[in-house]
């Protein structure tokens, strides 16, 4: 690899394209380039700098690449035990509950979150709004579609078997294309959102930011995870990935509501406060 030529891409991205090269880590950048790399045929790091220059499509082609799109209706079955408690908490201590689903990529988390709902007796879902937010045009396409295609590798009937009785939810049509129902999609709506660049949001019961942050530098996951906790009401509920940790300077905001499933609550100090703003 040539590190002027990589170097050359990653800056080009970030100043033209709008996407913060500089807060991810550089073997998950080098693989999601690499693979365009390989997709468009070019002969190396210095031929694909040129191309993205001149090439519109392949630039969009890039950024999608470059979003954590990795996702799945109710992945990580234990964590939705937790979610599930979690919401249950919420439904029937709060008039209405407010969840973010950040960096949601295509979605079928923020429909999960609704499916559970409907499905639980114990979470009222007239209280529940769902936003789902990520920085992929196509993928928030897909979200608001709420159409899904199975593939070889991924088993959509599954993933939906955490329910009893999915079919409720989502319609299937042949074996291959399943569609969320509407009472399901009545409580998400979805937007473009950065967790780098853009504002916080404010109000929220529940964020569930899964996933993320192992492929972000450490120097920056500090500043977006403040971010969510800006956008968090008092003693509103954090959900991050099992492999992924609270920095140490915003342990004193985050209290442990169950380590295993890495749910925390939100509770700062005055002092942590101070920190946020």
């Amino acid at each position: 690899m040539s590190d002027d030529a990589f170097a050359s891409i990653l800056s080009y991205v970030e100043s033209n394209l709008g996407f913060a090269t500089s807060h991810y880590n550089d073997s998950y950048l080098d693989r999601r380039i690499s693979s365009r790399i390989r997709r468009t045929g070019c002969d190396g790091y210095a031929e694909y700098d040129e191309l993205i220059r001149e090439d519109a499509e392949e630039q969009t082609a890039l950024l999608d690449s470059l979003s954590i799109n990795v996702t799945g209706f109710f992945r990580n079955p234990d964590v939705w035990d937790g979610i599930r408690d979690v919401l249950a908490i919420l439904s029937r201590s709060n008039d209405s509950v407010h969840v973010w689903s950040a960096a949601c990529a295509d979605g079928r988390e923020a429909y999960s979150l609704s499916m559970l709902a409907h499905a639980d007796p114990e979470i009222d879902e007239s209280k529940l709004y769902v936003l789902g937010t990520d920085i992929s045009e196509p993928a928030l396409e897909t979200a608001r579609s709420g159409v899904y295609q199975q593939s070889r590798t991924t088993d959509i009937s599954d993933q939906l078997s955490y329910l009893d009785a999915f079919d409720r939810y989502v319609e299937c049509r042949g074996k291959d294309t399943f569609e969320v129902r509407a009472p399901v999609r009545e409580n998400v709506t979805f937007e473009r959102h950065d967790l780098i660049n853009d504002e916080p949001k404010s109000g929220f019961d529940l964020v569930i930011c899964r996933n993320l942050f192992i492929y972000i530098d450490p120097a920056y996951k500090g500043s977006m995870l403040e971010t969510i906790g800006k956008s968090l009401r008092q003693e509103g509920f954090l959900v991050i990935g099992k492999a992924e940790t609270i920095p140490p300077q915003l342990k004193s905001s985050f209290s442990i509501h169950d380590g295993r499933l890495r749910i925390y609550r939100f509770e700062p100090t005055e002092q942590s406060q101070l920190n946020l703003r």
